[in-house]
């Protein structure tokens, strides 16, 4: 088998002293269910507001509890572990390029940075998103804040949430080419990593 290959049979059988549990079933439960929720949200746009809309307070209900959990949770899980300055960010990203980054266990220092972007814009865009629908509908939390007012507001706020949606999906774009890449860089299968929460010991 050669090196570039990213699932080998080590990376499927039982676990054993060479590997390592990282990723707690919460995290893991959090991190499939956004995805699922994010797509149906998205594919959903305009043509099934109810499934849109409960799919949207899924959302803001997962990054509530893993705001929660990044204070107690485990390790790996909590804040402290992968949010570092910028300057760690920056220098990451440039032994990346030069293919020289070093492999961490946790989030390297340019994973910490998206997951927390992804959770800011996937915040803004539910919040958005509750403002439209109680506008457009006068329907949710929010609609008392929209009684009487014009429909120009529904119509701002309805870009504002779009334009929220279409970055969280450029976020999304550019987290699956980090995996990709660090895949490939440390010749590990993260996607594996984060279904069955574990990942090899060693470098």
């Amino acid at each position: 088998m050669n090196d570039t290959t990213l699932l080998s049979r080590d990376d499927i059988r039982e676990p054993g002293p060479d590997r390592v549990s990282v990723w707690d079933p919460l995290v893991r439960f959090f991190h499939w269910g956004l995805a699922a929720s994010f797509t149906i949200a998205f594919v959903t746009e305009d043509d099934l507001l109810g499934l849109h809309v409960r799919a949207g307070y899924v959302i803001l209900g997962l990054v509530s509890i893993r705001l929660v959990w990044g204070l107690i949770g485990p390790r790996h899980a909590r804040w402290s572990d992968f949010i570092t300055g910028p300057l760690e960010i920056l220098a990451y990203l440039k032994a990346a390029i030069q293919s020289r980054a070093v492999r961490h266990l946790g989030h390297n220092p340019a994973g910490g940075a998206m997951v927390v972007a992804l959770l800011l814009s996937l915040t803004a865009a539910g919040i958005s998103g509750i403002a439209v629908y109680g506008a457009q509908e006068l329907s949710g939390p929010m609609a008392p804040l929209f009684i009487g007012l014009s429909d120009g507001w529904a119509h701002t706020l309805e870009d504002i949430h779009e334009i929220l949606a279409n970055l969280t999906l450029l976020l999304v774009f550019l987290h699956l080419a980090g995996v990709a890449w660090a895949s490939l860089q440390h010749r590990e299968n993260l996607v594996w990593a984060m279904i069955t929460g574990r990942k090899r010991r060693e470098p």
